[in-house]
């Protein structure tokens, strides 16, 4: 477990968590960060994918406006920083430096060269845009925010992505949820999956939403999902 530094594309360079496998080289996993930065959480998250035989990164998309934040959800104050962190964020740019994270992992000498991303969140978004504008081999989103104002870009996804959907998502409604499960139905590269009775950040370990058994279910399938398209 470490710290790296990572070019982006425009100028400039951001820090990124990285976890490595014990057995490389492996498939590579761009994890991308919720509102909250790259927190404990989400270095777990690295912590376990790694656990689990991948080489994981999680790259700080927040640097442009404060490098390095680190919140969690257990205070007002917190979350009212990590809305404006997020409102805050150029998406286009977010993407272009997952995309240059995904480049500098797939030239580590630990990662097989196969690589792809999985978001949370905010994250879970992002993976949606990585997975229509980068050529990352496969992509996983958890609850991702907004996603039925980003179907436009749903045909341009021809590698497959795996979408882990809350019912319930107090971030979403039942239309908005009908409207992209609708979207992205005609796309044979798209799986889109429901969690009846969820809500947002079902999977978020702590959380005010947790749930063991549909976390576990959703973590199952997602390290199935990369085993398949990443070995």
């Amino acid at each position: 477990m470490s710290e790296v530094t990572i070019d982006a594309a425009d100028g400039g360079r951001f820090s990124a968590y990285v976890a490595k496998p014990s057995v490389a080289p492996a498939g590579g996993l761009v994890v991308i960060q919720e509102i909250f930065g790259v927190n404990a959480v989400m270095r777990e998250l690295c912590d376990e994918y790694a656990a689990q035989g991948f080489l994981a990164v999680c790259p700080d998309l927040f640097w442009r406006q404060k490098p390095g934040v680190q919140l969690t959800d257990k205070t007002e104050e917190e979350w009212n920083q990590a809305f404006a962190y997020m409102n805050g964020l150029d998406q286009d740019k977010a993407v272009d430096d997952l995309i240059a994270t995904l480049g500098w992992l797939r030239t580590q000498g630990d990662c097989t060269g196969k690589a792809g991303s999985v978001g949370y969140c905010l994250g879970g978004r992002l993976a949606f845009l990585m997975a229509a504008r980068s050529d990352a081999d496969a992509n996983v989103g958890f609850y991702g925010v907004g996603l039925d104002g980003l179907l436009g870009e749903a045909p341009g996804i021809k590698k497959p992505l795996l979408l882990h959907v809350a019912e319930q998502d107090k971030f979403s409604s039942p239309e908005k949820r009908d409207a992209l499960l609708a979207g992205v139905a005609g796309n044979s590269w798209i799986t889109a999956k429901v969690y009846p009775g969820m809500d947002h950040a079902f999977a978020r370990p702590g959380g005010e939403h947790y749930d063991a058994a549909a976390a576990d279910e959703a973590n199952r399938l997602t390290v199935e999902f990369f085993r398949t398209h990443l070995s």
